[in-house]
């Protein structure tokens, strides 16, 4: 389990290092919780994954999908921008608690929370899966099986909240997205000169235990 965790991080770690500006040290953290389908990401690149998400990622390129998904974040930083984002309220509520009676500043901190807080996760994301379906893709991953998870996980989740109380874009919308992100992922695979699958595929058939020599 840890093993193939691991396997696949370090092809997609090999491909993202090539395109960030800065040095990350890369840690990958499986942690056991059969129940938990989960995975994320902290600031510097530790990606931690609940061994109960295997369970849907099902194969590699399931978990490709996840795991190039958590490193997008940490390429686009999304991490630090969010604690700078906290940060930044944080002061804000300070302040005004100064001069502003308490039960407006719920309202406003509620308010703040499903206008900007929000949005900006849903934003990041959508932006996360954008450039983790390419940096699957390029490390010679099917784009097309990102599909295939999310379907997997919509048929795992139970009820969530509408999508606008949502820090995460609701299923639905993730899958038609990535969706139509898939044939420009496909030129991106192309691109990085993957071996034909359906020719690899083949071979490794002609191997059969099943066949008759």
């Amino acid at each position: 389990m840890d093993r193939d965790v691991r396997r696949v991080a370090s092809r997609l770690i090999s491909v993202a290092t090539g395109s960030m500006d800065e040095k990350t040290d890369w840690e990958v953290h499986v942690i056991y919780a059969p129940t938990e389908k989960n995975a994320f990401v902290l600031p510097g690149g530790k990606i931690f994954v609940f061994s109960g998400l295997l369970d849907v990622t099902k194969d590699d390129a399931g978990l490709a999908t996840v795991l190039s998904h958590e490193i997008a974040h940490q390429m686009a930083r999304h991490s630090a921008e969010k604690l700078s984002q906290a940060n930044l309220l944080g002061v804000l509520y300070l302040v005004a608690s100064l001069f502003v009676d308490p039960s407006y500043l719920q309202f406003g901190r509620a308010m703040s929370s499903l206008l900007l807080e929000l949005p900006n996760s849903r934003q990041c994301e959508q932006e996360a899966d954008q450039l983790g379906l390419y940096l699957m893709a390029k490390a010679c991953y099917d784009p097309a099986q990102a599909v295939a998870l999310w379907q997997r996980m919509k048929a795992a989740e139970m009820a969530s909240p509408p999508q606008f109380l949502n820090t995460h874009p609701s299923t639905d919308s993730r899958i038609e997205n990535i969706r139509a992100l898939v044939p420009q992922a496909n030129m991106k695979r192309e691109a990085a000169n993957c071996p034909n699958q359906d020719l690899t595929r083949s071979f490794f058939d002609s191997f059969s235990p099943n066949t008759v020599y």
